[in-house]
């Protein structure tokens, strides 16, 4: 029996109650069991730590986490990673084909350097055919910052000649004002992605309310907890549903200031260990960005030139 075809009654100590328990905590999978921690399932259910590290080792079993697997059955999973086009040529060679799924990417920057707009241009282009550089599918966004524009989407769908209403649609657009809203929201997604198939995940931004709630060295301990935590709902997002994760950053204003270099993203190592592309963006000549691939797991540092137009994200 396969984890992707059992149910969560089907685990050995988990009936009906446990079941319905383990899903209103967001268990939905065996995998997402799998991968957490027996502690952290009961704070979530309700129940108790002996029972929950039963099920997390039954869990562990059937989805073979732990286990090694060769190198040409990792090929074989990588097989199924899809590419989405960034609507710029430049942009998605410099990620080697485009926005992968399966993998968080971090575009970061100062203000106005075009994150937001990438954000955009992605809800639009994740919705068209895989032969166009699309996915066929639906984007959610998590805007932490007010920064959603309608007309916006307009705009980049007439530069692709798709029906701007429709677009909009398949555009599921969650307001954070806080993080432990911004957390929950992910969960919010995969019930989404019960229901469309969301190919999608957009944060915009991601450190911005933490920074804001944890003020001062003393509470940077918690604050860096919270947001691996955060990473790790992420990941589990994008195993349940094929997805590409892409976050926008904040980078340290303060020149002066400990640890402050304004050309470094927030979060510290949690994020850039999570996050498997991380972008530079920077404002260049007569309106362009340059975009710098700072970190990855196989492609060399290098540097594309994008023009943000009317019609979107352009070389």
């Amino acid at each position: 029996m396969t984890s992707d075809v059992i149910e969560l009654e089907d685990l050995p100590g988990v009936g009906p109650a446990a079941a319905e328990k383990l899903r209103e905590g967001r268990f939905l999978s065996i995998e997402a069991i799998a991968t957490e921690s027996p502690a952290k399932i009961s704070d979530a259910t309700g129940i108790g730590i002996g029972s929950c590290t039963k099920i997390v080792a039954e869990a562990r079993k059937i989805a073979e986490i732990g286990e090694f697997i060769t190198g040409d059955e990792l090929e074989k999973r990588r097989g199924e990673v899809e590419k989405l086009t960034t609507g710029s040529n430049g942009l998605n060679e410099l990620l080697g084909g485009g926005i992968e799924t399966q993998s968080i990417t971090e575009f970061y920057g100062e203000f106005g350097s075009g994150k937001t707009q990438i954000i955009h241009q992605l809800l639009v282009t994740v919705q068209l055919p895989i032969e166009e550089g699309g996915l066929n599918g639906h984007g959610v966004l998590i805007d932490t910052e007010n920064t959603f524009r309608p007309e916006r989407i307009k705009s980049m769908a007439e530069g692709y000649g798709l029906d701007p209403v429709e677009v909009l649609s398949k555009i599921h657009v969650g307001r954070a004002y806080n993080s432990d809203q911004q957390m929950l929201m992910v969960d919010k997604a995969l019930e989404l992605a019960e229901k469309y198939p969301v190919k999608l995940l957009g944060i915009d931004s991601l450190t911005s309310a933490f920074r804001a709630e944890f003020l001062g060295r003393g509470t940077l301990a918690e604050r860096q907890q919270k947001i691996r935590s955060h990473m790790r709902d992420l990941d589990k997002f994008m195993e349940g549903t094929n997805a590409a994760t892409v976050v926008t950053n904040q980078v340290h204003s303060n020149p002066q200031a400990m640890f402050g270099d304004p050309t470094k993203p927030v979060g510290g190592h949690i994020v850039g260990h999570t996050s498997k592309f991380r972008i530079y963006l920077r404002k260049g000549k007569a309106g362009t960005r340059v975009c710098r691939l700072k970190d990855s797991p196989h492609l060399p540092e290098s540097e594309a030139v994008i023009s943000v137009l009317e019609e979107g994200i352009r070389d």
